[in-house]
């Protein structure tokens, strides 16, 4: 077939939106000819041509929305090769462009080309119809744990082909998600690969640019503030061995009657807010950065990592909350001031889950509320009914000395303390695939628990996600992201579809085989127990775990076939490779688990470092779906 490919305008989203359509195209049938122009404009209606783009005569068939730029809709009515693909913004022109080659049958299932399903025809005869507006604003990732460039930068190509719209480098600079990878500090059996600061700062800025090439919303900083602006760096929970300089002592908090970095770690280490020199020198920082990164969307103004950190000095008398709100008018004063619209993303997150008693934001439109229940249990989801929430009684601040909460009711009652003084936008900042998939090797439970909490946000007041993840997070399954991406994009979408049409593509005619043996093992290896929310000794659960080896064994001739079949699809054949290896680390965890639940500690622990072990050998094999450092980082104290 020949295409002739009409790109309206000169956007770069919107010309890798053209490369991309071309280079599918193309990829699925090798004899098709694309001709591509370029138009100032949508200009005649009968011309047998597939135009792409943003054009002023497409407004009117696009939902609408509430702000073209933040919000994404799409426009899809192609038939035998001619008519229109178009969005709200050109990012969502790029959605739409993937989006249709999808129902061309394509499937974008893992990050990098080995993730690619795509047909060798196209139904070129068949009509494609979409009018859709994604149902949250907010659908982005966040930069986590043990990365190289290329997992990160495969993660940034991967995310509008499912239909998220945003990335997160969290820090000033992400330098020690990088360094975990390049030094293989958890991994002697790979050479460290040394790296300095300046391909550090390449490699940033490169990733930087490929979040501009596809549009996404950039997000950026974070922690940082309460170090970077007084010369400290905030690249990291790195631990500083000296006593910090008189100056900047005098800047920190006071905890236990001395002002030092908390346990060492400058990132986690609270000032003195009652300061207005502290305050003044963070809000002018930020200002600064964001007058030099106009690129950035939503800047990311956090206070200390950890909890139970904030100063007890006697000028310190508000709320943590009070005095951040303080911080935040001040900043958007300065921000306003200079002309700069940057968006001010504000965080709900341990000490702050306490809402604000005196301040409140002054220009609501400037900001937007993240909700970030790092405590929360993920064994219960977004379900809990409102009259729950309205029952809980909130502990009243005491600083210090708080206990954070678990339930999803008692910090979704936190939310709604904010929200009764601010009703502006906000997301969900959550750690599903941060560390809780891992205590699901099935990836069944997570994911339908993803599904429960994504269709739930509207009924929150949140408009979204940034998922704070592992960017390997795609072992043995792509399961949990992609519900995530896709019910984010519809809220309606069921989770029973989204499973049905994954095991099919990505493992092929055996896909409901697959889909039923994972489904044990997410039942069989017992999430709530792996998040120690069921006694740690259970003779019960110990049986059943002795069982698990045999059960995976028993699927083992099913996944060989599949990978030996030579007319098998490269694309589904690496599936069941990597099914092989969870399979035979499964074997490995289940002893654990059964030993663990045994009460045989010792044994447990030999068995765990047997499956570390393991995985260190198989990394370079699994490294693109699979982070041994953090998952060795979440489980280790469990077993040993």
């Amino acid at each position: 077939m020949n295409w002739k490919l009409t790109q309206i305008g000169t956007d770069p989203t919107i010309a890798f939106a053209a490369d991309e359509l071309q280079y599918y195209l193309r990829k699925m049938n090798r004899a098709s000819r694309v001709t591509r122009i370029l138009t100032d404009g949508y200009h005649d209606v009968n011309e047998h041509s597939l135009y792409l783009g943003c054009d002023p005569a497409f407004a009117a068939l696009l939902p609408k929305v509430e702000d073209p730029y933040y919000d994404d809709a799409i426009y899809i009515n192609v038939s035998n090769g001619a008519g229109i693909i178009t969005g709200t913004n050109p990012r969502s022109v790029l959605i739409a462009v993937y989006r249709y080659l999808r129902t061309l049958g394509c499937a974008f299932l893992r990050p990098g080309k080995d993730g690619d399903l795509v047909p060798r025809c196209i139904p070129e005869a068949t009509p494609v119809y979409l009018s859709e507006a994604a149902s949250y604003r907010h659908r982005a990732v966040c930069i986590e744990g043990s990365v190289a460039y290329e997992h990160v930068a495969d993660m940034i190509d991967w995310l509008p082909k499912t239909g998220m719209n945003g990335y997160f480098i969290q820090f000033a600079k992400p330098y020690q998600f990088f360094q975990r990878w390049y030094n293989h500090a958890d991994n002697l059996t790979m050479p460290a690969e040394p790296i300095t600061d300046h391909e550090l700062d390449g490699m940033h800025d490169q990733l930087r640019a490929e979040i501009a090439k596809r549009g996404l919303l950039h997000h950026a900083v974070g922690h940082s503030w309460t170090c970077e602006p007084f010369g400290v760096p905030g690249n990291g929970w790195n631990v500083e061995t000296g006593e910090p300089p008189e100056s900047i002592a005098a800047c920190l908090a006071k905890v236990n009657g001395k002002r030092d970095w908390w346990h060492g770690v400058p990132l986690n280490t609270n000032l003195c807010y009652s300061n207005p020199a502290v305050r003044s020198t963070i809000t002018t920082a930020i200002t600064a950065y964001c007058e030099e990164h106009p690129e950035v969307d939503y800047l990311h103004f956090w206070l200390a990592d950890g909890s139970n950190n904030h100063c007890e000095c006697e000028r310190c008398r508000e709320l943590p909350s009070d005095y951040y709100v303080m911080m935040l008018n001040e900043l958007d004063e300065k921000l306003t001031a200079r002309g700069i619209d940057t968006k001010i993303v504000f965080l709900i997150y341990v000490d702050l889950l306490w809402a604000p008693k005196r301040e409140a934001l002054r220009n609501p439109d400037r900001f937007t509320l993240m909700f970030a229940p790092i405590t929360r249990t993920y064994s219960s989801s977004f379900t809990v009914p409102e009259e729950d929430i309205a029952a809980v009684e909130l502990p009243e601040y005491t600083k210090n000395k708080l206990v954070m909460p678990s339930s999803v009711a008692e910090n979704v009652a936190h939310l709604r303390e904010w929200q009764k003084s601010f009703g502006g936008d906000s997301f969900d900042f959550d750690y599903h695939m941060m560390w809780d998939h891992y205590n699901d090797p099935g990836s069944l439970a997570a994911a339908r628990g993803m599904s429960e909490d994504m269709k739930n946000l509207e009924k929150l007041g949140l408009d979204g996600m940034n998922s704070c993840q592992v960017q390997r997070a795609f072992f043995p399954t792509s399961l949990c992201m992609l519900t995530m991406a896709e019910t984010l994009w519809n809220k309606e979408t069921k989770f029973s579809d989204i499973v049905r049409s994954y095991f099919t593509d990505a493992f092929g005619s055996d896909g409901m085989k697959a889909w039923r043996y994972l489904s044990t093992l997410s039942e069989w290896f017992d999430p709530v127990y792996l998040r120690g929310e069921k006694p740690a000794v259970d003779m019960d659960l110990a049986r059943k775990f002795a069982d698990l080896p045999d059960y995976i064994r028993a699927f083992l001739p099913t996944i060989h076939r599949n990978i030996a079949d030579p007319y098998i699809n490269a694309t589904v054949k690496k599936s069941w490779e990597y099914l092989l290896y969870h399979a035979q680390a499964c074997v490995l965890f289940a002893e654990a688990c059964e030993f663990r639940a045994a009460g045989r500690q010792e044994d447990a622990a030999s068995k765990y470092d047997q499956l570390m072990t393991y995985f260190r050998q198989i990394e370079p094999e699994i490294h693109p779906v699979f982070d041994p450092t953090i998952f060795n980082s979440i489980m280790y104290r469990k077993f040993h």
